[in-house]
């Protein structure tokens, strides 16, 4: 078990969930005041896409997350940020005999493209989804090929911002080692996603079979979507690892009762603490991750 526990908080992601829930922040103002509101519940790390203003839906825009990385830093609390490196991967298949007529949720660009606003406003941690997969049930998918993550390795190492790396099923794992093995990323994080059709599945055995495969001595956390999301923080907390909670991944404090992401960070510290964890300050996050603070 891992007594001392880094909770990171993703804040608001890139899915269809704001018209499910009115909590789901949405503006840079929204989201810079959601990350203030986990920070003083009690999480070390703010995980943060952006979204459209107007509409609502994902957005690669550097000035909406230059917008918030501004309110974050002006805000009196200390939380280290993570960036969405993610958004640009996605390709929908057009429907039945044909499958070039990208549909409209299609949003495809090169590696280094997904990492401008990485690039514009160094933040301490960025993402890196480590490979393609078949994401929801329909024609949906992201896409990640083995050049476009080593191009997206490189740059990131070049940067000096570390590499939390997003993996979404076995394969995703092996191949992250490889970059390992190549030099491409040097101490990089590892993030176990679990339960996202049709990646990894979130249980128990799952999870175990990840985590022995881990780099030694690796910092790792993993999170499960909707109601897995409480009891796979537990079990990554018991596998060694640490965790994520927040609307990214999940809408509800219980059945029927929306959440906010402050809710979530706080209902997942009583869990971790009544199992006699301890939950890490930004500041003791930073030497646990070998950060270097902006």
């Amino acid at each position: 078990m891992n007594h001392d526990v880094i909770i990171t908080c993703a804040l608001t992601g890139a899915g269809d969930t704001t018209g499910r829930s009115h909590l789901v922040p949405i503006t840079p103002k929204q989201i810079a005041e959601a990350a203030v509101e986990a920070a003083k519940a009690g999480a070390t790390v703010v995980h943060c896409h952006v979204r459209d203003p107007q509409t609502g839906k994902f957005s690669r825009d550097v000035a909406l997350y230059r917008e918030v990385m501004e309110r974050i830093r002006e805000a009196d609390v200390d939380i280290i940020v993570n960036l969405t490196a993610g958004m640009g991967g996605d390709l929908e298949i057009g429907a039945a005999e044909k499958p070039m007529a990208f549909g409209p949720n299609t949003d495809l660009v090169g590696p280094l493209t997904r990492l401008a606003h990485v690039e514009a406003l160094l933040p301490e941690i960025c993402t890196l989804d480590c490979g393609t997969l078949n994401f929801g049930d329909g024609d949906t998918i992201y896409v990640s090929t083995p050049t476009q993550l080593r191009a997206g390795a490189k740059r990131i190492t070049e940067l000096g911002v570390k590499a939390e790396l997003e993996i979404f099923d076995t394969g995703h794992l092996w191949f992250a080692k490889q970059m390992i093995k190549e030099g491409l990323l040097h101490d990089p994080l590892f993030q176990l996603c679990l339960g996202i059709p049709w990646g990894a599945p979130a249980d128990t055995t799952t999870m175990k079979a990840m985590v022995d495969n881990l780099p030694q001595d690796a910092v790792w956390a993993g999170f499960g979507i909707g109601r897995m999301q409480m009891p796979m923080a537990a079990q990554a907390v018991l596998l060694g690892g640490n965790v994520r909670v927040g609307l990214e991944d999940n809408l509800w404090l219980e059945k029927g009762v929306l959440a906010s992401n402050g809710q979530l960070v706080e209902r997942v510290s009583e869990i971790l603490t009544r199992m006699g964890a301890r939950i890490l300050t930004p500041a003791e996050g930073r030497a646990k991750m070998n950060l270097i603070r902006r």
